[in-house]
């Protein structure tokens, strides 16, 4: 593979830093040159970061009926259009009204889904995916509703399984869906005992439920997570209190457990005191204290569903995207509500939704002992919320080294500082330029820039090679 040369001038040129600070001592006869050390600080960018998993997203839906008719695929050129507008993600809505009486999957549906994969990972935008057999109509809604039963449903997600884990490198999390209208787990003609009172769950609707959470946490890898509609779905499924003594903890994310891996979507954020029953505790409060300490470490988005002034205008809507870690918002609804953000209300958003990690310095250390370390800041509202590796990238124009760092940016929390250090002792002798990388964890996309985290700095992105450029120069002897 080729590289082209970077040199330091250009470098300088690009990046906006104070000058090098550069200490070194004079070695004895004999001895080896004392080590020489360099700090670069960088200024933050104020530019809307495409990065992935994050930020705004488009909502679209296709639908499979009994006579095949239905299914929209998607658009590359549109996706396209999607990812150059800063929006790297979409949520898309399987709807299967086809399977509803039908325990097997139509292989034909299957590949039509699997193109869609195709074409999202081409375009560099992820798939929020949500499977659901029904759509509701106008208000009230009156059984039967149309979804399908416990047996059909848990069938569907063993036929799905092979092809999310084929997909879950462009599939960020999959939303619980399949019950009810919409798949928001509610007006369900098989999940409540009584459809008309769909509210009242008796322990064996609890525990239906409580098997699809659990088949579809199999379905998926270990690394990728579900989401539940309100927080009592994911209290319920597995047998925790509401408020902070239900929560995760810092001990128990990341670890692999049911509880690590379900997280949340309100789709009716800030309409009513409750969200339209998304917060179903009294008081409240419970609930709204639980989703603050538990979306720390489980991804939570959504949309907006109804003004609801002063609570849906911006300055009270941010303090609350900040308050639950909020990862992705639609773009598309409700945009009666989105229209009272202004423009600088949505820029803002589209910065600090998810993660937003940003340079601050780098020390680099010439020699025999040579050591790079790099400080970040996170200025988001989240982290983020899937495993994210972190690398130091070495380039001479003919080599690169890629150099592994014991860091794990899903761990880099809002507000804070993280410093990651790498010893470069094993880096072969020579004179190497240092970058940044954060790609994507899977091997079929870690080498996609699309899917690599840009840092929220001046100059440093490497569009090209999908790393964050810090602007130094280290020297490796042995």
């Amino acid at each position: 593979m080729q590289h082209r040369i970077i040199t330091t001038a250009a470098l300088a040129a690009g990046i906006a830093l104070a000058v090098p600070t550069t200490a070194w001592a004079s070695a004895p006869a004999g001895h080896h040159p004392a080590p020489t050390t360099s700090t670069v600080t960088y200024s933050a960018s104020d530019a809307v970061i495409p990065n992935p998993s994050r930020g705004f997203d488009h909502t679209t839906e296709t639908h499979y009926r009994a006579d095949g008719s239905g299914y929209t695929p998607l658009d590359l050129q549109t996706l396209r259009g999607y990812r150059a507008d800063g929006v790297t993600q979409i949520v898309r809505v399987f709807y299967m009204e086809a399977f509803v009486h039908q325990q097997r999957l139509s292989p034909t549906w299957l590949r039509l889904v699997q193109r869609d994969y195709d074409t999202a990972r081409q375009a560099g935008v992820g798939v929020i995916t949500r499977f659901a057999y029904v759509q509701g109509g106008d208000y009230p809604y009156a059984a039967p509703y149309g979804d399908a039963d416990l047996p059909t449903v848990l069938s569907h997600i063993q036929q799905l399984t092979p092809t999310l884990r084929r997909n879950a490198d462009v599939i960020p999390t999959l939303q619980e869906g399949f019950i009810g209208l919409w798949g928001e787990g509610y007006y369900t003609d098989h999940f409540a005992s009584d459809p008309a009172n769909p509210g009242v769950l008796t322990p064996a609707d609890e525990d239906a439920r409580r098997q699809v959470v659990q088949a579809e946490l199999r379905a998926l890898p270990s690394s990728r997570s579900i989401q539940v509609r309100t927080m009592q779905m994911k209290q319920s499924a597995l047998g925790t209190p509401s408020g902070t003594a239900g929560a995760l903890t810092p001990a128990q994310a990341h670890d692999g457990s049911a509880a690590s891996r379900i997280g949340h979507h309100n789709d009716c954020f800030l309409a009513s005191p409750d969200d339209f029953g998304t917060f179903l505790t009294d008081p409240l409060s419970l609930d709204q204290d639980y989703l603050a300490a538990d979306s720390r470490y489980v991804p939570v988005g959504g949309e907006t569903c109804a003004v609801n002034a002063p609570r849906s205008e911006y300055p009270s809507a941010s303090a609350e995207m900040a308050r639950y870690h909020y990862s992705y918002l639609n773009l598309d609804y409700n945009k009666d509500v989105l229209a009272t953000w202004g423009q600088d209300g949505m820029t803002d958003a589209a910065k600090k939704l998810g993660y937003r990690f940003t340079m601050t310095s780098s020390t680099v250390t010439s020699g025999w002992d040579a050591a790079v370390s790099v400080s970040v800041r996170n200025d988001g509202w989240a982290a983020p919320y899937n495993p994210r590796p972190v690398q130091l990238v070495l380039t001479d124009g003919h080599r690169r080294v890629t150099v592994p760092v014991r860091a794990d940016a899903s761990a880099w929390q809002p507000g804070t500082t993280a410093t990651v250090t790498a010893s470069l002792t094993r880096v072969p002798a020579g004179t190497w330029h240092v970058a940044l990388a954060m790609p994507a964890a899977e091997r079929s996309t870690a080498q996609d820039p699309a899917f690599a985290i840009q840092t929220a700095n001046v100059g440093t992105w490497d569009a090209q090679a999908g790393v964050n450029q810090l602007g130094q120069v280290v020297t490796v002897r042995h």
